[in-house]
């Protein structure tokens, strides 16, 4: 939601900005109903700072950024903030996780740019090939993006591996496209291999937190700012923001190249479920 985006933020802030912004994170149900005066005070600023904040964090000031905290606070549902312990029930643990991912999957739907999912999927029809980098959590989610791009009919890859998407990146060339996946933005090898491919004439769609190194290489920056101070025993909701945009683009692409590519789709879906049922009868 937007007080993750408001955490992630806080270290790239003026000094008066900050103040705004832990005054918002201290007590966001207040924010939400006092005005911009209030504000100003209780974070000890003036009215135009306030203003300076909401539009560093892309708002065009007070009233907008206002509305979108009181949606993103309404939507928010029991047990976002909770962390598992040790006495929970199976019950609570149902609660605090689902709870946690669905809002972290609503996050994305409010803040998603529709902008930078049309252009990223204008340079993805284009391309000669498509590579998929990503370290660690992060390239898990490469190895997903390429199992459902794959099937786009553009050769297609994913690296986790640092030394290979060096090497890879360093030998694209333009006409090629890179998705670059990470969580946290500012890995050193990951952002060597992105200077190596736009280097090439490559295009490079980021999907990464905002203000981050990796964001400031992007052709084409999806930001996906989420919070991640989060403890050994809490699942990585955040993960599935990435894997759902991972969807929405290879969906996007599929529907963008045409009804006899998606035929073709189909065919492919066709011959699987053929050959499982073969094999199914083998081992009968």
């Amino acid at each position: 939601m937007l007080l993750d985006s408001i955490r992630t933020q806080l270290d790239s802030l003026s000094k008066s900005e900050r103040k705004v912004a832990l005054a918002v994170l201290d007590n966001p149900g207040q924010t939400v109903s006092q005005n911009i005066t209030a504000l100003a005070k209780s974070a000890q600023v003036s009215e135009p700072t306030v203003v300076r904040f909401c539009r560093t964090l892309g708002y065009d000031g007070w009233h907008e950024f206002k509305l979108k905290l009181a949606q993103g606070l309404a939507l928010a549902l029991p047990g976002l903030n909770e962390q598992p312990t040790q006495d929970d029930l199976a019950a609570d643990l149902v609660n605090k996780i689902c709870s946690r991912s669905i809002n972290t999957l609503l996050d994305l739907r409010n803040n998603l740019d529709p902008e930078a999912i049309q252009k990223a999927l204008d340079i993805l029809s284009k391309a000669n090939k498509i590579e998929f980098y990503g370290q660690g959590t992060s390239g898990i989610v490469a190895t997903d993006a390429q199992h459902k791009f794959f099937r786009s009919g553009v050769p297609t890859v994913a690296y986790a591996d640092p030394h290979i998407h060096s090497i890879a990146a360093a030998l694209l060339r333009t006409g090629d496209a890179v998705v670059a996946i990470s969580q946290r933005g500012n890995s050193p090898s990951l952002v060597r291999s992105i200077k190596l491919a736009r280097r090439g004439g490559a295009d490079v769609i980021v999907l990464a937190p905002s203000g981050t190194p990796l964001a400031d290489l992007a052709t084409v920056l999806i930001p996906i700012d989420l919070i991640f101070n989060i403890d050994p025993y809490t699942p990585i909701s955040a993960r599935l923001a990435y894997l759902v945009v991972i969807d929405v683009l290879a969906v996007g692409l599929a529907l963008q190249r045409g009804p006899d590519f998606r035929k073709k789709m189909q065919n492919a879906q066709k011959a699987l479920q053929e050959f499982d049922l073969q094999f199914d009868s083998f081992i009968r």
